[in-house]
């Protein structure tokens, strides 16, 4: 079986480039098979970092001295509907067994754009590498964090699915035996070769090479300790084997900013040896540029992975400094604003900015939510955020939560089960047999904690707060690809509620039926109101945030432009951690850095004209606390 290597860590500290530097390193040493760089992650950045135009389908790219490497920026929905094209009729007649639904209805449904479509395509995508025996080694780009733990989680929850399927197969015969019939036992050929992959790719995960990527910041740290705590729950076998440490200051001069960052490298470095012990730790230096296409990814991954010297040039860089002016932290005129962008950019610290700016100018409370699953309202705000709203900074007017899916869905479903309990003993008519079948059922598919669940539940509990007792209500997003599918889900869920119900109404005798019709159409009424709400500039604003960088800029451009296609508009664009000074002293690393932002501004300012763009300085420390969040609203740039 190939080696498996995921690239892991939270969004922003370089895991495309490292996991495409890898790959190059790997392709480039192996004379006979492949090497597949595969990407996960819905907000692809591959392309960007190789400088190759790429399909959805597995493209060879050719490297140095006659080398390939594979790369694969997968399509989730293409990859989905091309296994349901090969698996359609088994699957249609399976769920048919087991549900009230016809061929047709679920046919309908399954047409549709179902929630956690990502990670059920990576898992397919995976396994089809793996089955297929082509390569030697397969290098995955993850999504950030929190999306990579329900893709480690996948295989566990496609298993309780495929009971489920195997039970529902087994109506017929079980009420046939009951009567003293016999049916012949049609196991399903597609569930067992289901089985097999499924399993198959659980092996791979328990034996796969987890990378580590982190930058030397605390908000960095944190997370990945948390998340990797998370991930050994679902695969307690699962170890961290190598950590690179990105964007390392080894050798500062007599710069104060290199100074300042190449002092963070020894307490990184004790607390990923204590967390990921006994992991390989590697560096990474930085070399205030850009790292594109093959030829400078193969230099890097000698750096990194072989340990050799950087030597770098520093690339051409703009001079003209943009014109910027102070101005004041735009106010929440809207009573629901989001936050967006690619992670790692300061979504969070935007977040928390906009609500202090508007607690100090005002009397109105402020909730600020994340429906990140790998949130850090903890870091910003220096203390214990979760799910149920809980003051911080001592001010019983500005409140934050972090959504918890998992315990909200897992609430919901107890109330579900404990309705479902048999009301009296067993008797024997084939009516109490067939209705304790069902239980057992839907008891099964209780289990399955299905993919896309943030994304679905963040529905209910955006309105939820919506309604509630703050004047303003500012939602921390999740990275780019996931915040879209969010962003898309309530016109999805309008689409789903309507063929459920149609379905329903033909079994409207039933009491399970009626509840679900019930549950379904209140489902409905609040995916048609946050659905109004989003594409109204009176009740909702959307705020982008990004880095002066040439990848995060390549990804916002393509997230204003899906966001535009569905009918939202970006009210401002922040621009995150600027070289505002202008001495940079004598510093190659900070004056290329500073160069290149300044490339990154102009060109915003020339495709985004008319649109405010706002700056926010690059602070010396990591903005947390009170102190920090005063600092941060103290001051804003505008680009003119």
């Amino acid at each position: 079986m190939a080696e498996l290597f995921f690239f892991i860590g939270k969004g922003g500290v370089g895991k495309t480039t490292l996991a495409a530097a890898f790959a190059v390193h790997s392709a480039a040493e192996r004379s006979t098979r492949q090497v597949l760089l595969i990407s996960t992650d819905p907000a692809h950045s591959l392309a960007d970092v190789l400088e190759k135009k790429l399909g959805h389908r597995p493209r060879r790219i050719t490297l140095p001295r006659g080398r390939s490497l594979t790369v694969w920026e997968m399509n989730p929905a293409k990859q989905f509907h091309r296994f349901l094209r090969k698996h359609r009729r088994e699957l249609v007649r399976l769920i048919e067994q087991g549900s009230l639904f016809t061929a047709a209805e679920i046919s309908a449904l399954l047409d549709t754009t179902l929630p956690g479509m990502s990670e059920i395509a990576a898992l397919m995508a995976i396994e089809d590498a793996l089955r297929s025996g082509q390569y030697s080694r397969i290098v995955v780009d993850t999504a950030p964090f929190g999306h990579t733990l329900r893709l480690f989680d996948l295989p566990r929850q496609f298993l309780h699915l495929i009971r489920f399927l195997e039970l529902s197969g087994q109506r017929d015969r079980v009420l046939a035996e009951h009567f003293g019939g016999a049916i012949a036992d049609r196991r399903s050929s597609f569930v067992a070769h289901w089985r097999e992959q499924v399993e198959r790719c659980q092996q791979a995960f328990s034996a796969a090479s987890l990378v580590l990527v982190t930058t030397l910041e605390s908000f960095a740290l944190n997370e990945s300790v948390r998340c990797l705590r998370e991930l050994r729950k679902s695969i307690p076998q699962l170890a961290v084997r190598n950590v690179v440490l990105n964007r390392v200051v080894r050798h500062p001069g007599r710069c104060s900013e290199c100074r300042r960052r190449s002092q963070l490298l020894g307490p990184a470095e004790v607390l990923v040896r204590r967390e990921f012990k006994p992991a390989r730790v590697y560096m990474a230096e930085d070399p205030g540029t850009p790292i594109l296409g093959t030829r400078q990814l193969k230099r890097f991954a000698a750096h990194v992975f072989a340990r050799k010297p950087l030597k770098w040039a520093p690339s051409p860089t703009e001079r003209a400094r943009p014109v910027v002016r102070t101005v004041e932290w735009p106010h929440l005129d809207c009573p629901l604003s989001f936050v967006l962008g690619k992670g790692g950019v300061g979504k969070t610290t935007v977040s928390a900015g906009l609500a202090q700016h508007w607690r100090s100018c005002s009397r109105e409370s402020v909730h600020v939510c994340s429906v990140d699953p790998a949130p850090s309202l903890d870091d910003i705000f220096q203390t214990a955020v979760g799910d149920r709203p809980r003051q911080v900074l001592g001010d019983p007017r500005f409140r934050a939560s972090e959504f918890d899916s998992v315990a909200l869905f897992r609430g919901w479903i107890n109330q579900i089960r404990a309705r479902l309990e048999p009301a009296g003993g067993s008797g024997s008519s084939g009516l109490e047999l067939d209705l304790s079948f069902e239980r057992r059922l839907v008891s099964e598919l209780l289990e399955i904690v299905p993919p896309g669940l943030d994304e679905m539940l963040a529905i209910s509990r955006i309105l939820e707060m919506r309604r509630g007792p703050a004047n303003k209500l500012i939602i921390d997003m999740a990275p780019t690809g996931h915040a879209l599918e969010l962003l898309a889900m309530p016109e999805r869920v309008l689409v789903w509620t309507r063929l459920l119900l149609k379905s329903l109404a033909a079994h409207r005798k039933l009491a399970l039926a009626r509840e679900a019709a019930v549950k379904i159409a209140e489902l409905e009424v609040d995916a048609r109101e946050l659905s109004r709400a989003l594409k109204s500039s009176k009740r909702a604003r959307f705020f982008s945030v990004m880095l002066p960088e040439p990848l995060p800029d390549r990804e916002t451009e393509r997230m204003l432009g899906a966001l535009r296609g569905l009918g939202i508009s970006s009210a401002a664009l922040f621009v995150n951690r600027v070289f505002l000074s202008g001495n940079l002293g004598s510093c190659p690393r900070c004056r290329c850095a500073a160069g290149w932002q300044r490339k990154v501004l102009a060109r915003l300012q020339r495709r985004f004209h008319g649109q405010p763009i706002y700056a926010i300085r690059n602070f010396p420390q990591e903005i947390a606390g009170r102190g920090g969040l005063r600092k941060l609203t103290s001051e804003l740039w505008k680009l003119s």
